[in-house]
Parts: C-alpha cells; sequence; structure tokens
C-alpha cells in the first residue's frame, strides 16, 4: 500500500513505477478519445495495495472496448473496489489526469453478448394449490411499478390472476388480472384496493415471451401498462384515496381470497413467468425501455428477481433457462457501471459514452505476468518473425496495435502455424501470452463486402490448427506456469467460438454446411430449414476416431418450438475439443472442501474435467437463439480401487468467478443416463459443456475402521509368530534341502517382514523421513513376497510340465525373480516419484496417485499367472484321481467316484490357496462392501497362521523330521544306560525329491518286517486280499504333483 503522504518518496516511488509500467503498453487497443494522440502522450501509472493492482491507461472508450483492452492484458476492470483503496484509486486518477468518473466491470448491470440466464416458474394444469410467495416485508407504497416477463398459456381462455398483494385488512390490495380474447391477444386489467380498470389488449398470445410492466400512483390514480418496452394503454383516477398498505403478502400465480391463501383453480394463472420487479415509484417510459433490455435499475428497488427470496409451492416447477435481451448489443439503453474514486461516488452512465477506465489485476497476477511478460529476444518470436509476410510487424508481430485484415492474419497464423511444428524452437510462458492476445484480436475480424468470403474460411482454418497445437499435451507445463494469469484453456475456446460465428456469413443458397477439422478440435457448420428438419439434422457427432461417443443436438421438441416461434431457417454452430483436459489445473481441481465423511461412506477428494469439451452455437437471422441441447460424452473412469467417481453434467460460465476467466457450472444441466464409459446430458441453454468427474474416497464409520484395524493388527501379529515358528522348525528339524524348502523359507522371511512392518508402521506416520523409509521397506518386503508365490508358481509348473533347465539355473532365475524384480520396481518408483511416493496420514504409497499401480499392477500380474498355475494342477489331479479310481476300484458307485473327484480337486485349492497368494484376490472388492473387507482381513492377515498349519504342523516331512530327532535322543539316552541298539534298523520310507518316486528301504530287517512292510503298501480289491500295487514313474508324477511343492500333508 502507498502512502498517504504527498512527499518525496511518493514522487520518487511514481515515476519508478512509470518507467516499470512500460513493458506492458504496446498491447493493442480499440481507441475512442476525442484526441488519442493527445491521450498516448499521457504516461500511465500502477498503483499497489493490499491486494490488487491498478493500471491507470491514456485511453477513453465505450464500456466494451474498456473491458476489451483490460482482457488483452489479462486483467479486467474493477468489479469491487475496497474502500481502503479508494484513497489510492483517487491518487491513481489524478496522476492519470482523470477528472471524471471510470466505468467498473458491473456484470449485473449489463448483459454479455445480448443473453441472460434466468430461473423460470412454470405453472401447468390450473390448480388451486400452486402458488410463488415474495419472502419479503412490503413498505407502504404511494406509487409502484411491477414489471415481468411471462409466457402465456394458449389454452387457457379464462380470467386468470397473474400476481395479487393482500393486507390482513383488504384481499384485493395490487393485483393484476388477465386472459386471452377471441382475436387471441392478451387483456390485462390492473386491480388496486378493489378498484378495477378495464381489461385492455396488451400483446399476442403467440407463445412467446412478453415483458410486461404496470405502474400505478396515488396523486391522481394514474395507471400505465407496458408491453415490450412500449407504452400501451394508460389511464387515471383508479384510486386515489390512500396508499398500497404494507406488510402484506405478495402471491405469484393465484388470487388471494384469505391473507396467503384460499385459491380457486379458476383463477390460476396457467404459463411461465420470470424476471418480476417491484420499485415504489413510477418509472419512466426510458427507464421501462432499459428494464426491456434487461438493465436494473437499483433506485427505490424493493424486490429483484431471485429465487432465494420466493417460496415456491412443490409442484410448481422451476428451471433456468437463458433469454436473449432485445435490442442491439451496443443498444444506448444500457448503462454500465461508473466510480468516481475522488469523490467516492459510485453511479450509472451509457455503455457507449467515452470513459477513461482502470485495469485491475491481482497482485500475484500481475507479478506473475511481469516474470512472464514476451520477450522480443525469444526463439519462438524470432522464428515466428522472420515466417511472417508482414511487412508492417516490427519486434513482436503479434503485438502489432495496427488493426489486421483477414491476409495479413492469416500470414502470421501460418507463420506461428510452422514454429509451433518446429521441435528445435521451444515455447515459453510469455510467447504463449503472445500468442493468446494475437487469436483474440484476430477472433473478432469479420468479412468485409469487399473481402473474398473464402478468406475468412482460411483464417478459420489456420486459426484452428494454431489453437491445436498449442493445446496438445506438450505444452502442458507452460500453461501451468501461467496458470494464475489464465485458467486453463477457455479463453481461447471463447475466442473459437467468437470467430465460429463469424463462419455463418459463408452460408447461402449454394452452400449449406461447412467442416472444419484438425487433430483435437472439430467446427461444423449447418443451415437447415425448420420444415425440412429431420430427428438427425439437429445432432452432431464428432468424428474423431477416438469420440465416436461425442455428440451434442437439439431436442425435437426444442425444434418444433422455433418453428412456433416463426423460424424458417437456422444455422447450428458445434465444435468440438478433444485434448484440453489435461490443461486445467493438470486435470484436477482441488477444492477446499472438508476431508469430512459423508452419511453414505465417502469423503469428497477433488473434481476433475474428465472428458472433451463439446459445444452448442444456434443462429437465426445472424442472431443467436436460446434453445436447450442434449449431449453425450465418454469419460474414463480408471481408478485406484478405493474411489468412486460420478460424472457430472456442466458448462462453462464465463460470467462465473470472472475475474478468474469463469468457472465450471451445473445450473440448468442434469444427467440423463450414464454407463461406465459415457454419460449423456441435457441443458437448458447452448455453450460449452463437459463431464467433471467427481472423485471420492470410500469410509468407512470409525467403529469399523477400528475393528479392522485390531482384527488387522491381531491377525499380523498371529501370522508373524507362526513364520517365525515355521522358519525356526525348516531349519532346526532339518527338513532335507531341496528347491522346496529354499523357496518356502524365501517366502516366509519375506511374508515375516512384511507383517512385521505393518504391525508398528503407524509409529512411524509422525516423522515424515521414518514414515518414506517405513513405506519403501512395506513395499520391498510385500512385492518380495509376491514375487516368491510367483516362484512358488514356477515350481509348481516345472514339475507338472517338464521345463528344460537345470536346478542351479532355476534358482538363479528364482532369486533375481524373488529379490530382484521387487528391488527394481521400488528403487524405480522411488526415484521417479518420490514426492508422490507416501499417503497422507499413514505410511503406505499414495492410493490418490498413479503410483499405487506400482504395487498393484506387479500383484494382478502374479496373481493371474498363479490362478492358471492352480488351474492346470486341479485338472492334473482330477485326470490323476480318476484313472487311479478306474484302475483300483472300477466298480465303485458314481457318486464315490464323483466324490473322489471332487476331493482330488479341492485339495491342491485348499494346500496351495496360501503359498500362491491367490486369496489376494478379495483385495481388488474391497472397495464394494464391509463384508468383503472383513473376509480379506481375515484370509489374508492370517495367512502365516494357514501357512503353519498347513506346511509345519500337517505337514509329514516336517513330523517325520520331528519324529526322527526324538527317537535319536530316545536311542541315545537308552545306548547310555545299557547297550547298544541301531535304531535304524526299523523300516524307514523316503521319497525322492528329485522325481518323487517311492523308494523302501529295509536295513537288516526280517522277512516278516519285510511282510509288514509291504502290507502298508498293499490295497484290497480285485486284485486279493493283499496285492501289492506299484506306481509308474509317470502316474507317481501326476499324483504327486502338489506334493512336490507343498510338502506331503498328513491329515488331508
Amino acid at each position: 500500500m502507498l502512502e498517504n503522504s504527498w512527499g518525496l518518496t511518493f514522487c520518487f516511488s511514481y515515476f519508478l513505477i512509470c518507467s516499470f509500467s512500460k513493458s506492458l503498453q504496446n498491447l493493442p487497443a480499440k481507441e475512442h478519445s476525442n484526441n488519442p494522440d493527445r491521450d498516448k502522450n499521457i504516461p500511465s501509472v500502477i498503483i499497489t495495495t493490499s491486494e490488487y493492482v491498478y493500471e491507470g491507461t491514456n485511453i477513453s472508450s465505450d464500456w466494451w472496448a474498456a473491458v476489451r483492452y483490460c482482457e488483452l492484458k489479462f486483467g479486467h476492470l474493477p468489479f469491487e473496489v475496497p474502500e481502503s483503496d479508494l484513497v489510492d484509486l483517487g491518487k491513481l486518477q489524478l496522476l492519470n489526469n482523470i477528472n471524471g468518473p471510470i466505468w467498473l466491470n458491473q456484470k449485473d448491470k449489463t448483459i454479455q453478448n445480448g443473453l441472460r440466464m434466468l430461473p423460470v416458474l412454470i405453472f401447468q394444469n390450473k390448480t388451486n394449490t400452486k402458488f410463488v410467495k415474495i419472502l419479503l416485508d412490503f413498505p407502504a407504497m404511494s406509487a409502484v411499478t411491477v414489471c415481468a416477463r411471462v409466457q402465456w398459456d394458449n389454452t387457457n381462455r379464462e380470467i386468470s390472476a397473474v400476481f395479487s398483494y393482500a393486507v390482513p385488512t383488504f384481499m384485493n390490495e395490487l393485483q393484476l388480472r388477465g386472459w386471452i380474447d377471441e382475436d387471441g391477444f392478451v387483456r390485462l386489467a390492473l386491480m388496486v384496493h378493489g378498484h378495477h380498470s378495464a381489461f385492455l389488449p396488451i400483446f399476442k398470445s403467440d407463445g412467446q415471451w412478453h415483458h410486461f410492466c404496470v405502474t400505478w400512483q396515488k396523486w391522481n390514480g394514474s395507471w400505465e401498462i407496458y408491453a415490450d418496452g412500449e407504452k400501451k394503454k394508460v389511464g387515471d383516477g383508479l384510486h386515489t384515496l390512500q396508499e398500497i398498505y404494507g406488510h402484506g403478502t405478495f402471491i405469484i400465480g393465484q388470487d388471494q381470497d384469505s391473507l396467503g391463501g384460499s385459491y380457486r383453480e379458476k383463477e390460476a394463472f396457467s404459463g411461465n413467468i420470470t424476471d418480476l420487479y417491484i420499485w415504489k415509484e413510477v418509472l419512466s417510459g426510458e427507464q421501462i425501455a432499459r428494464v426491456y433490455s434487461c438493465c436494473s435499475l437499483e433506485h427505490e428497488l424493493v424486490f429483484a428477481w431471485n429465487n432465494y427470496s420466493l417460496e415456491i409451492e412443490p409442484t410448481v416447477q422451476e428451471i433456468t433457462i437463458q433469454l436473449s435481451c432485445p435490442g442491439l448489443r451496443h443498444s444506448s439503453v444500457q448503462d454500465c457501471g461508473t466510480l468516481n474514486a475522488a469523490k467516492k461516488e459510485f453511479s450509472f452512465k451509457p455503455c457507449t459514452e467515452p470513459l477513461r477506465f482502470i485495469c485491475q489485476y491481482q497482485k500475484d497476477v500481475y507479478m506473475k505476468l511481469i516474470s512472464a511478460k514476451p520477450n522480443s529476444g525469444s526463439a519462438f518470436l524470432e522464428r515466428v518473425n522472420d515466417l511472417a509476410d508482414n511487412p508492417r510487424a516490427t519486434g513482436n508481430v503479434f503485438m502489432s496495435t495496427e488493426k489486421l485484415n483477414i491476409s495479413e492474419a492469416v500470414d502470421v497464423l501460418k507463420a506461428t502455424q510452422t514454429a509451433l511444428k518446429e521441435r528445435n524452437i521451444t515455447m515459453e510462458s510469455g510467447d504463449l501470452l503472445s500468442v493468446m492476445q494475437f487469436l483474440r484480436n484476430v477472433a473478432d475480424i469479420g468479412t468485409k463486402d469487399h473481402e473474398n468470403p473464402q478468406a475468412l474460411q482460411n483464417l478459420s482454418y489456420y486459426f484452428i490448427n494454431v489453437a491445436d497445437a498449442i493445446f496438445e499435451e506438450q505444452h502442458a507445463s507452460i500453461w501451468a506456469d501461467i496458470n494464475q494469469v489464465v485458467q486453463g484453456p477457455m479463453q481461447i475456446v471463447q475466442n473459437i467460438d467468437r470467430m465460429a460465428t463469424n463462419l455463418n456469413q459463408l452460408m447461402n443458397d449454394e452452400r449449406k454446411s461447412l467442416h472444419i477439422k484438425s487433430t483435437n478440435i472439430e467446427i461444423d457448420v449447418k443451415e437447415v430449414e425448420l420444415s425440412h428438419i429431420s430427428s438427425s439434422s439437429g445432432m452432431y457427432v464428432a468424428k474423431n476416431v477416438s469420440s465416436e461417443r461425442d455428440q451434442i443436438g437439439v431436442p425435437p421438441e426444442e425444434i418444433a418450438r422455433l418453428a412456433q416461434r416463426g423460424l424458417t431457417k437456422v444455422t447450428f454452430i458445434n465444435t468440438w475439443y478433444g485434448s484440453i483436459q489435461h490443461l486445467h489445473g493438470h486435470g484436477k481441481e482441488t477444492t477446499a472442501q472438508g476431508a469430512t465423511v459423508s452419511d453414505g461412506g465417502y469423503k469428497f477428494l477433488h473434481t476433475q474435467v474428465g472428458s472433451a469439451v463439446i459445444s452448442s452455437t444456434v443462429l437465426a437471422n445472424n442472431e443467436e437463439v436460446s434453445t436447450a441441447v442434449r449431449y453425450q460424452l465418454q469419460h474414463k473412469t480408471q481408478s485406484p480401487f478405493d474411489v468412486v467417481i460420478e460424472p457430472i453434467c456442466v458448462f462453462w460460465d464465463f460470467n462465473l468467478r470472472p475475474e478468474m476467466g469463469g468457472s465450471w457450472s451445473s445450473e440448468g444441466c442434469s444427467a440423463i443416463s450414464s454407463n461406465p464409459v459415457a454419460t449423456s446430458c441435457f441443458c437448458n441453454h447452448t455453450t460449452n459443456f463437459a463431464l467433471l468427474l467427481q472423485v471420492y474416497e470410500i469410509q468407512r464409520n470409525a467403529e469399523d475402521e477400528m475393528t479392522l484395524r485390531t482384527l488387522t493388527f491381531i491377525g499380523c501379529g498371529i501370522s508373524f509368530c507362526c513364520l517365525i515358528v515355521t522358519l525356526v522348525l525348516f531349519t532346526a528339524v532339518r527338513v532335507p534341502k531341496s528347491e522346496r524348502t529354499t523357496v518356502h523359507k524365501n517366502l516366509i522371511f519375506a511374508l515375516a517382514a512384511a507383517e512385521a512392518l505393518l504391525m508398528f508402521s503407524e509409529l512411524a506416520s509422525s516423522n515424515k523421513a521414518v514414515c518414506t523409509a517405513v513405506t519403501a521397506f512395506l513395499h520391498l518386503f510385500f512385492m518380495a513376497a509376491f514375487a516368491w508365490m510367483l516362484v512358488e508358481g514356477l515350481l509348481l509348473w516345472s514339475k507338472v510340465v517338464a521345463v528344460n533347465m537345470s536346478e542351479d539355473k532355476r534358482m538363479k532365475f528364482y532369486y533375481l525373480t524373488g529379490w530382484g524384480m521387487p528391488f527394481l520396481i521400488v528403487g524405480i518408483t522411488l526415484a521417479s516419484s518420490f514426492d508422490k511416493y507416501v499417503a497422507d496420514g499413514y505410511c503406505w504409497l499414495n492410493v490418490q496417485s498413479d503410483i499405487i499401480w506400482a504395487f498393484v499392477g506387479p500383484v494382478l500380474f502374479v496373481l493371474t499367472v498363479n490362478t492358471f498355475v492352480l488351474f492346470r494342477v486341479v485338472m492334473v489331479t482330477v485326470s490323476s484321481a480318476r484313472r487311479r479310481t478306474q484302475m483300483l476300484a472300477p466298480k465303485c458307485s458314481h457318486e464315490t467316484q464323483l466324490g473322489n473327484q471332487i476331493w482330488a480337486a479341492a485339495k491342491p485349492v485348499i494346500v496351495l490357496l496360501p503359498v500362491l497368494g491367490l486369496t489376494w484376490f478379495c483385495g481388488i472388492l474391497v472397495h464394494l462392501s464391509l463384508t468383503l473387507a472383513y473376509i480379506f482381513i481375515g484370509m489374508n492377515s492370517f495367512q502365516g497362521l494357514y501357512i503353519f498349519l498347513v506346511y509345519a504342523v500337517y505337514n509329514s516331512e516336517v513330523r517325520h523330521a520331528i519324529k526322527r530327532i526324538k527317537e535319536k535322543k530316545k536311542a541315545l539316552s537308552f545306548t547310555n544306560c545299557s547297550h547298544p541298539i541301531s535304531y535304524l534298523s526299523s523300516p524307514r520310507t523316503t521319497t525322492s525329491w528329485d522325481t518323487g518316486k517311492l523308494h523302501f528301504s529295509f536295513s537288516n530287517s526280517t522277512s516278516a518286517e519285510k511282510k509288514s512292510a509291504m502290507k502298508s503298501h498293499t490295497n484290497k480289491g480285485e486284485f486279493g486280499p493283499e496285492t501289492p500295487v506299484s506306481f509308474s514313474r509317470n502316474l507317481t508324477t501326476e499324483k504327486s504333483a502338489v506334493q512336490l511343492t507343498a510338502f506331503k500333508s498328513s491329515g488331508l
């Protein structure tokens, strides 16, 4: 903030700021000064306050030119001037020799492009219940003016009350009634304190919107009725005794027979009504003409139309529509806001009056503009200057203040397109701002009488190609750099819409359509006769291969409504933008909404643009026509498993947050249907449309979260202990060393380490560095666990299908897969995305980014491979069981055979599920149900316990090893007490770990002992009571396929 004193310090600062601001003085502007040359010699001054930067100008212009000038400099006319800034702004006016008022950016006082969004009340099917009440404490009024826009129902021929105002002492205090006569005119009559004027024809009942105003004053009881800005009927002597009482009830659409009630169906209004205003004075004819042209008059205003001050009965439908404001855009009846800061006076003046103005910037935006100002020595600008065939261009070709014609603009656009395609030329942020300014100027170029219309088509073609080039994803970092100045690419989209509207000039009797297409932008212009239009004529489908589902069109009922309005021919202008969603803040707009859990168990995360942008404009007689549209856009829904995405139908509202260039809005739009790949929408107006994807994280209540956390901790603790015991058993009891035992030990070690870290990871969440380290080790050990699960599957596959690889080579490959692959994945992930690696609030991978796929992707691959391996094992086992049954018990019942085959299929599934990790498939479905979350935690947090039971407690090899140790100790103890006895003389069954064959060893055994040993391997059946059975190598391999990787499990 500058000091209020006017000493030497201020003067010195003034001259410094003047010299500093010269860098932005070369921007083009439309001048309306009485003496432009004199104005150009006046240096502009910049002044800084706590929030804003104000830049004075040396130009006098109408309101529209002032808005355009500031927009070209990425600023705006002041919307609001804080009272604390008025003193400094007064100084700025004085220093810039501005003696009168300056323009304000009063968007509510003017209508951009002749269009206005209004909430509309729909009264259909006359009843005695429909009403709308104005929630306002009305004052007493000696004069009144009521204005509104109405669309009368042609089928209603009875007298209806448009509105009624009642007070406790008198019901018919103020009322407007009307009906349709036999000539099709709406006749209106004003009632004041029970006194009734005659019903007089005011406007035609043609189904169109009509604006009416009624006035009354006590002085002589004079009244007036206006329609569509013109005075229709006048009179006097209508109740001159007293003013209209205050504290009454104002009802729209019904006649009150009691205060706020007792309505009658016969007198109910039928039609649509909007834009109702009430003043406690009589407006003049000029003022009513301004109101008709959508200007607001605040003097003596009692009620301004808004749906927040209305009590709407539920059966009254409310929609928002876009209405055209009558008159020309530069009509002299339009007023715009002005400010005289020195006198602290706010007022309104005709928008066409030339006034001085000041541009306003957010302080951070202005500083960014200074840092990104165009550099005339940049390689990009030098290249464009070299390529442009424009002798008038000097220095920066984009900043030429001379008004370009079409041919000169085409030359510059061609040079820009060529420079953008040259990969050795890098565009800077200042270059992008310069190109955007130039496109803004080019968009205003129209076809003159002496120019060939073909030139306009060429201009549009190069315009689209330049816009497409700067929309490419390779420039996303530059867009991000100027994000404070320009909120995404919608400013260029607005310029394309403006330029596309000019293409309507090319339509004639010989040419009815035009299509301009680039890689990611399409423009389609089509002129159609409403009398010959088909259901598909108003539908535009994007022709891009990747956008076959993107389409927009005017519904048939809207086409019929346009024909009822008397229109015979319209032009549809549709535009499609396929690659700009990544430029909206890199595709994501994080909101400030609190991280609270909704009743449905969802936490709102952010909103992101999830589709292409598609637009529609309907022109009739070279003027934009308001109509509803339907559109469909495809969207992507790939997301982490714990989030839900909801598509929202939106449009870009340039009047919403205008200081930021606009914002997305869903007003007047609703979703018709939606599926995982596309959503259809309906909007009651035409503009630029898209789909926003609202991203929600699935949440659970605190009780469920605590239960799941406790269950996980208990399960992990038990599993950790079981895994350690299993590992000790494998080492201590000296289970024969083989590939299987080595793979099992590595898997158990990785799982135990991961379980231990997971149990205590919450303790590290308070320290970012420690939490990052814990997350990395968790990632590593869980990846290693799944990698060794993959090795388990590969080992099992090598036993089922012959693999020509030696054991040494296989083990090297297994170690490389089991430990090398996890280290590689974790290392690459950390190196590429260290800043986004850890989630907020807990020590694990960030599930809100693509980092989570560094875990989920490999896990899905492992589970897919192991599922195929398990399927193959089940097939081999069932086939082996079927052959064994046919050989050993061919006459057993079908039920017995089926039971044996089911058990043969179930046994490998039960045994191999934990070691192959297939229970983790439940994790994919966890986000769908709380029950699935409990199942997932129960199956996987107790995975260590399951491994302990199957591969230690019920494993015959481990039990035999323990038994041998006990026998050895017993024999040693007995030898010490008596005499040596060889405990090895008893028969012992051993298994070949390489072939899977059964070998029987009888050391110094007697024939009886041999017979006993043989009996243990005989079956009773058709072969005799005790027939020994021998198995071939292949059959034994198939039979033992499960046991080869999972040990021989007794008890299963």
